[in-house]
């Protein structure tokens, strides 16, 4: 089957998912247009703020779709192959990811705009919410630890295939200057429109186009900064330090809004690429299911190294911490909130074709942001030509990088709030000290694994993500239940998940445990961690479901 043809089924796919079985679970929770929502009622100007459906996806997505649908399928196809990686992906996303932060945003909107964790204390009680909020500090210290890895092996990625230019050229030096004058625009903008306040549509015409500057410009001076591995590291988490204690319209607000359109400067890239380069498949279709290598085999090992692409437990932090206070009507969960979440499993196909067109010389020795941005630059040639493949293939790096920055500063600041909030620490001195830790702890792991650790780390990310989502889905299908509504569609997809990932986090403990060595400790002893706390999580859940009277401070049941 040809590439073209391949993609344009997945599409189809995804739009009937949307149509058909989005439209399915929009009718079980009964959205009324007319029940005012959390933005509506306090619309205080800051964080709840009524918001147009097709503004606040466009905002959603550019926070839900980081780098974990790009990394993971790359990862995914080199090790079990291309086939079995759409499939999940496409099937997974439909029945699973969709789902979950779809409900996800409804059971916010209903609970008066209250994180996933507030849910579940709600209706599991305060020892589940503490479980909830550990396991959840413990998943984002594991996205800090792999991002940061896989940005820092972007930085030091050389090209044998690019020598003999005109001007001496670094691949991973171009990437690192262009990311930097890239946050330091999202910087300028925060600045200008925060004390200048020119229109929006001016500021987008400035600083759009000198993003793409900032490319070019890291391809005339990729030698200034060439810096080992474990430097990056550290210059990376620095930035996480720094950039989760800044006011948010200085640094996360401009950045999130560039970014929106590197992210969808790559997907029309990736579309022209598929539909009009001429694209072969080079890779092998599959690879076995290779049940002689405990960590290799395919069930369970797929579905949680793939990660984001097909479901995301991060997800739904997004979707109950920022984007249900600017719901505006029920009704708008299903586009936001199912259809986002489509949208970046077509983020994870078109990453999956950038491995999926190059051959085994052309991937050795790279890592997935080398190759997303290898694959998407020969894609961007197709619309300016084989002579700027420099410039084609540093933005596409570039683009790969830029998803991690907005996913580590993210996932820092929501590490910085749940110490807090876990520990009752108040105050500026304690968001430092709080934040500090967020940071220093996958230093500490980095350092102790050196560079090229994503690998070590990346299937226990991928783990903690998934079963992040399955807890979720276990509050949602509790707070279903004991509202006497049906709860099947939460039910099936956090049993699957609960079970993939149990087994996984099983697997990886006793390997990591009897291998030896510090990072496989630490590996195992994270891996058992998470076991307990979801366990508890689960105890109390089905005690719950038992119950017959609703929990008390039940809020917003509408449906």
């Amino acid at each position: 089957m040809s590439l073209p043809l391949l993609a344009a089924v997945v599409i189809a796919g995804l739009v009937l998912g949307y149509r058909y079985y989005g439209g399915l679970i929009a009718r079980q929770y009964r959205l009324d247009p007319s029940a005012p929502t959390p933005a509506a009622r306090v619309n205080d100007g800051v964080d709840f703020v009524p918001t147009k459906p097709f503004y606040l996806l466009a905002q959603h997505f550019s926070a839900i779709a980081a780098a974990g649908p790009i990394a993971g399928p790359i990862l995914a196809c080199q090790q079990f192959g291309w086939v079995p990686c759409l499939l999940w992906i496409s099937l997974g996303v439909v029945f699973i990811g969709a789902v979950h932060d779809f409900s996800t945003l409804v059971a916010s909107v209903r609970h008066d705009a209250r994180s996933i964790a507030e849910v579940i204390r709600t209706n599991l009680g305060r020892r589940a919410w503490v479980a909830m909020m550990a396991f959840i500090w413990l998943a984002l210290i594991y996205v800090v630890v792999a991002f940061t890895d896989v940005t820092a092996q972007t930085f030091v990625t050389g090209d044998d295939d690019l020598a003999g230019l005109p001007f001496r050229f670094n691949p991973g030096g171009a990437v690192a200057i262009s990311s930097i004058l890239y946050l330091g625009l999202a910087v300028v903008m925060g600045l200008v429109n925060r004390y200048l306040r020119p229109p929006l549509w001016l500021q987008t015409l400035i600083f759009v186009p000198a993003t793409l500057g900032a490319v070019w410009l890291g391809t005339r001076f990729s030698t200034i900064i060439l810096l080992e591995p474990r430097t990056w590291t550290i210059l990376i988490l620095l930035y996480c330090f720094v950039a989760s204690l800044t006011p948010v319209w200085a640094l996360l607000q401009p950045r999130g809004y560039l970014g929106g359109f590197v992210l969808y400067m790559a997907l029309a890239v990736g579309v022209i690429g598929i539909f009009f380069g001429g694209f072969e498949i080079a890779q092998a279709p599959f690879h076995g299911f290779r049940f002689d290598q405990p960590m290799g085999s395919l069930f369970p090992f797929l579905f949680v190294t793939i990660a984001c692409g097909a479901c995301s437990g991060f997800h739904g932090l997004v979707c109950s911490g920022t984007t249900s206070k600017q719901i505006s009507k029920e009704t708008h969960c299903a586009p936001v909130g199912f259809g986002a979440m489509l949208l970046e499993g077509f983020v994870a196909v078109v990453a999956l074709t950038t491995v999926m067109i190059a051959t085994k010389a052309d991937i050795a020795g790279k890592g997935p942001g080398a190759i997303y941005g290898q694959g998407l630059g020969r894609f961007l040639t197709v619309i300016i030509g084989k002579e700027n493949l420099v410039f084609a293939i540093t933005f596409g790096a570039m683009a790969f990088s830029t998803f991690v920055f907005d996913t580590l500063d993210v996932a820092t600041r929501l590490g910085r709030f749940i110490l807090q909030e876990l520990l009752g620490l108040e105050g500026k001195r304690n968001a430092v000290l709080t934040t500090a830790c967020t940071c220093l702890v996958p230093l500490g792991f980095l350092f102790a694994s050196g560079p090229g650790a994503y690998r070590l780390f990346w299937t226990l990310f991928g783990t903690s993500n998934q079963l992040l989502a399955a807890l979720s889905l276990l509050g949602i299908t509790v707070w279903l239940k004991r509202s006497g509504k049906r709860y099947w569609y939460t039910l099936y997809p956090m049993i699957f998940v609960m079970g993939i990932t149990a087994w996984s986090l099983a697997v990886q403990a006793r390997v990591a445990l009897t291998k030896g060595g510090l990072v496989p400790l630490i590996n195992g002893t994270v891996a058992l961690m998470l076991l307990g706390l979801a366990g508890v999580l689960t105890y109390f859940g089905l005690r719950a479901m038992r119950g017959t009277r609703p929990a008390v401070g039940e809020l917003m049941d509408t449906a």
